[in-house]
């Protein structure tokens, strides 16, 4: 296997599946999830991303701890900021409104890459991704963070699980950054940055939802991307009551 290739559009490829699912929790994403990597596993295997954001609380990785929080439990619980324990790479991630969590669902076998070489091209998504705000990002490839002067940007945690790929990035657009600072992200000093106070203009989150499966596709030579705005999955079950007369 390669470890990455990323010069033409394979058109023996799917469509990468992009489902654009707005808000979505922690459990309906790891149910979801858990789905899509069952299905790239299958014999004729798919390729999806996930594209949403998440409600306010916190994600631990393998590399991840408590100590990484710098606040007290109670003003934790005052903030009603859950915590979450999650099988992925990277450490501590802060979830907050104004940020786009992109998780892509990968066969790499199926795409001849590598793991390393996965998670070097996930990186350098985020860095075209910048780079079209222009913003110049700086990439350390002693580990995944993408940094603008010196402040990570995005948070990158990543699994494998089967040949899959399952999690992904999260990109800051527009959070209060001033959360940041009762938390070390990753385990980093620096509190994150995002794109809208590093850009010389106005940024969408919208726009950064549509872009990134785009650049996904393009990284990884998806001929196109395919988009939903729901999964079977999400949708609630009707559940049916029997009816009895109670004079019988």
């Amino acid at each position: 296997m390669k470890d990455c290739d990323t010069s033409e559009f394979d058109r023996s490829l799917p469509p990468l599946q992009a489902y654009l699912l707005g808000d979505l929790s922690f459990d309906a994403l790891m149910a979801l999830q858990r789905r899509l990597v069952y299905e790239a596993t299958d014999s004729n295997p798919t390729a999806s991303a996930i594209v949403c954001a998440h409600p306010q609380g916190l994600t631990i990785g393998r590399h991840g701890s408590r100590d990484h929080v710098r606040m007290s439990d109670a003003e934790l619980d005052a903030r009603r900021w859950p915590i979450h324990y999650v099988a992925r790479g990277g450490g501590l991630m802060l979830h907050l409104p104004g940020q786009v969590a992109l998780y892509p669902v990968l066969p790499l076998e199926r795409l001849g890459i590598t793991p390393s070489g996965y998670v070097r091209s996930i990186a350098e998504v985020v860095v075209e991704l910048l780079a079209g705000f222009g913003i110049a990002a700086e990439q350390d490839f002693e580990s995944p963070a993408i940094r603008v002067h010196g402040r990570p940007i995005a948070h990158l945690g990543m699994a494998v699980r089967y040949n899959v790929t399952a999690f992904g990035i999260v990109v800051n657009v527009s959070p209060d950054l001033e959360l940041f600072r009762r938390v070390s992200c990753d385990g980093d000093p620096e509190p994150m940055t995002s794109l809208q106070r590093e850009c010389q203009k106005p940024v969408r989150v919208a726009a950064i939802r549509q872009r990134l499966p785009e650049l996904l596709a393009a990284k990884f030579g998806f001929p196109r991307v395919s988009v939903f705005h729901s999964h079977p999955s999400l949708q609630p079950r009707t559940v049916r009551h029997a009816i009895t007369d109670a004079r019988r």
